[in-house]
């Protein structure tokens, strides 16, 4: 399936399909349902997608999988490293026979969707900016503190996606729902790995809102110690889902904004990960002590449902195509 994705997109340099196949490995690995629902995009569009996931994880996994016997300063390192390298790329170009980028294949993939969809690199950086402060923030006072983190660490994963998945209207009037979609998601992140997340040593639950149900980080950190609930800390996180929930209604119209083949892709990850927020509430409001999780039907009906959709999209697609260019008289009846 990987060649195929790759012969459909043109990519036909070993190092550069190599280097995108890596970055398929990585989302296949680690982002199960940002991947399932990729599988719903064309084949051509597939592999720019897993480039775009293969850096953001790969700089995600510098700051937190390299463990805390790792310094900080030692993986700011790391991350300036990976910086320096991916500007050094997009400088020189992203051309399938030149360069190794050894030891960073999600560089040059990254570069050369980068150049072939005309994605701003500015939301790289904004994304490594957000990456860096994980290294020394810890928590987040207010809800507004929160966004501005979440502008580099998500909004923008959602701008970068815009140019791959295509628009029938002006793409900055779909920015704002893509922007808010990856928002979305990271919310819904943030709200299932809340017991993960205090073990790194993070909060990202706002101060405001957890303060406004009685709970703060001291409590938190009890009931992961301890196994403990407390009605306190099940009404804060209640509130966190709901503000979730309000941030997919504001991304949820940018779906019919997007290229019409690309819609049964975005369409499953909303419901999918919206899904989420659903099994955290079955379970619950055990996130402190378990990770909640979609169950399997669940997963696998939407996944039909979006297949489905994704095919006849692609027909309707190829059948336009075919069709005759109508006669301005026959477009514009009198």
């Amino acid at each position: 399936m990987t060649a195929r994705e790759l012969d459909a997109a043109g990519i036909t340099g070993p190092g550069l399909r190599a280097a995108y196949a890596q970055c398929r490995r990585l989302n296949a690995r680690h982002g199960k349902t940002y991947f399932l629902a990729t599988r719903l995009l064309p084949a051509d569009r597939r592999p720019a997608v897993h480039a775009l996931y293969g850096f953001a994880r790969w700089a995600d996994d510098i700051v937190d999988d390299l463990g805390r016997e790792t310094a900080p300063r030692e993986r700011a390192r790391a991350l300036d490293a990976l910086a320096a390298r991916l500007a050094a790329r997009l400088a020189t170009g992203p051309a399938q026979g030149s360069g190794t980028d050894e030891g960073y294949p999600v560089v040059r993939a990254l570069a050369h969707t980068t150049a072939r969809y005309g994605i701003d690199p500015g939301y790289f950086t904004a994304f490594l900016g957000s990456m860096r402060s994980d290294l020394v923030v810890t928590d987040y006072p207010t809800y507004a503190d929160l966004r501005r983190y979440m502008y580099g660490s998500a909004a923008v994963i959602g701008l970068q996606m815009l140019p791959v998945l295509g628009t029938v209207v002006p793409r900055a009037e779909a920015a704002p729902h893509a922007a808010a979609l990856g928002e979305a998601f990271q919310l819904t992140n943030f709200l299932r790995d809340v017991g993960e997340d205090l073990d790194r040593g993070r909060v990202y639950l706002p101060a405001d809102l957890l303060a406004a149900h009685g709970a703060d980080r001291e409590l938190l950190c009890w009931s992961r110690r301890t196994g403990s609930r407390d009605r306190r800390i099940t009404a804060a996180l209640m509130a966190a889902a709901a503000l979730t929930r309000g941030v997919y209604r504001e991304a949820a119209p940018g779906v019919a904004m997007l290229d019409p083949v690309a819609r049964p892709c975005i369409r499953t990850a909303l419901t999918l990960y919206g899904g989420i927020l659903d099994a955290v509430a079955a379970d619950g409001w055990s996130v402190l002590h378990r990770r909640a999780a979609v169950p399997r039907h669940r997963r696998a009906a939407v996944a039909f449902d979006g297949l489905a959709r994704a095919l006849a999209a692609r027909r309707r697609a190829r059948a336009a195509d075919r069709a005759p260019a109508l006669a301005p008289a026959e477009r514009s009846p009198a």
